[in-house]
Parts: structure tokens; C-alpha cells; sequence
């Protein structure tokens, strides 16, 4: 009983100090026009790193949800309907999901090894000494870069889905779809809402992102070793709360 009040109490804490942070940050965007070239190169440092592999890895989803769906629907001769179903599956649940998870990964790990890696080599003391809030100069740029980008990276990957959506329906024999009718079934299907959706959980999932690679960062103490356990514990936390947010937002949306 001890040992769980103790898990608890250290949840709740962690919580409390994690929404602190953001809450601190969210202040600090007011300052954002005297950060814009920091801003602006986070915000090049994320597309540059997620872009290529973003592209990949939509093609070959949008190709496979094709093919698997696609083949089931030919069973029933409404393989018709498959341009619409690809679209909406994109833009609302794996166009979101997957390209957060991309960004945990491949940026969410970056941050919180540089935080960390500053944080164990006392940089963070040295801008609290020069008066330099740690906040304003290392989280908030962050968060702001994560926030405005993701959903630019969601908009990208759904295009790219259903490009790769539309290529397979169109050379596989078995569905037999035209491009042409793809597309246009996709885009009598999917309405503005849909997008909308899943932008709302693309910026919900950015500030997710953010907040823990940064908060994690910030608390990493020790020396090397620290700072990859760290890491690890940020995108692990980061997985999590993006599977529980999705759920939580979707049930928000579709009430």
C-alpha cells in the first residue's frame, strides 16, 4: 500500500511540475517576436529531420491500408468506396498518430538530450546565474516550433498517404481502382471537419511532445549515463501520453 501511495504521489507531483512548465511556457510565447530566429530554426531543424522519413513511411501506409482494405472490399464488389475510406483513415487517426510518434523519436529525443546534457553539465545554472530564464530561452521556443509545425507535418504525410492509397488501388489487379476515381471518391468523402480533427490532435500531441522532452531534460541530474535514461523515459512517457491523448480527444471530438 505504501509503495503504491508513494507511485501516486510521485505521479501526481511529476504532473504538477510538467503542466508548471507548460503553463510558464504558454507565458512566455507573448515574448515570441524577440525569439523569432531561434523559433524559425527549430522549426528547420524539425522539417529538415522528419520530412524525408515522414514521406516514406506515409507512402507505404497509405499503400498498405489500401491493399488490405481494398482486397476485403472486392470481396463484396464496393471497392468503390476505398478512396474515401483511405482519406478519412488518414487525416483522422494515422496521419496525426504516426507522424507524432515520428517526431518523438526523431526530434522529441533530441530535445531532451540537449536539455539533459545541459542540465547535467550545469548550462541551465550558469543561465539562471546570468539572469536568462531557462524557461524563455530553451522551452518555450521549443514548444512554439512543435506546435506550429506538427500539423504542417500531418497535412504532409495525409497527402502522401493517399497518393500511395491511390498508386496501389490503381496497379493492384485485384482492386482495380483508377487513380482518377480514388481521388475523387476521397475527396467527395473526406469534409473539412475530418482535417480539422486531426490537425486539433496534431497541436494537442505537439505540445505533449514538448512539454515532456523538456520537463524530463530539465530534471535529468548525474552525468552521461543519466542523460540517456533520460532520453529513453521521454519518448517512452511521450509514446504513452500520445495513445492516451488520441483516445481522449477523439472521444472529446465525437461526442
Amino acid at each position: 500500500m505504501n509503495r503504491l501511495l508513494d507511485v501516486i504521489e510521485r505521479t501526481l507531483r511529476v504532473t504538477g511540475e510538467a503542466l508548471f512548465l507548460l503553463a510558464a511556457a504558454a507565458w512566455e510565447c507573448r515574448l515570441a517576436p524577440l525569439h523569432l530566429p531561434k523559433i524559425l530554426a527549430q522549426m528547420a531543424e524539425i522539417g529538415a529531420a522528419t520530412l524525408p522519413i515522414t514521406a516514406m513511411i506515409s507512402l507505404f501506409i497509405g499503400g498498405v491500408l489500401s491493399l488490405q482494405t481494398g482486397s476485403t472490399l472486392a470481396n463484396y464488389g464496393i471497392q468503390g468506396t476505398l478512396g474515401g475510406i483511405v482519406g478519412v483513415s488518414m487525416v483522422k487517426e494515422l496521419g496525426p498518430v504516426m507522424t507524432a510518434i515520428l517526431l518523438t523519436g526523431r526530434v522529441g529525443s533530441a530535445m531532451a538530450a540537449e536539455i539533459g546534457a545541459m542540465s547535467v553539465y550545469q548550462e541551465i545554472d550558469a543561465l539562471i546565474t546570468m539572469n536568462i530564464s531557462p524557461v524563455r530561452f530553451l522551452v518555450m521556443p521549443r514548444l512554439l516550433s512543435t506546435v506550429v509545425v506538427l500539423p504542417v507535418l500531418v497535412i504532409y504525410a495525409d497527402v502522401i498517404g493517399w497518393l500511395g492509397g491511390g498508386v496501389v488501388s490503381a496497379v493492384n489487379h485485384r482492386i482495380n481502382i483508377p487513380f482518377r476515381l480514388f481521388m475523387r471518391n476521397l475527396t467527395d468523402t473526406v469534409e473539412f471537419d475530418d482535417v480539422t480533427n486531426g490537425l486539433i490532435k496534431a497541436m494537442v500531441f505537439g505540445v505533449i511532445i514538448a512539454t515532456t522532452c523538456c520537463y524530463v531534460g530539465l530534471q535529468t541530474a548525474g552525468g552521461p549515463r543519466e542523460v540517456g535514461q533520460s532520453v529513453t523515459k521521454a519518448v517512452v512517457v511521450s509514446f504513452i501520453l500520445i495513445l492516451i491523448f488520441d483516445y481522449v480527444v477523439t472521444r472529446i471530438l465525437f461526442l
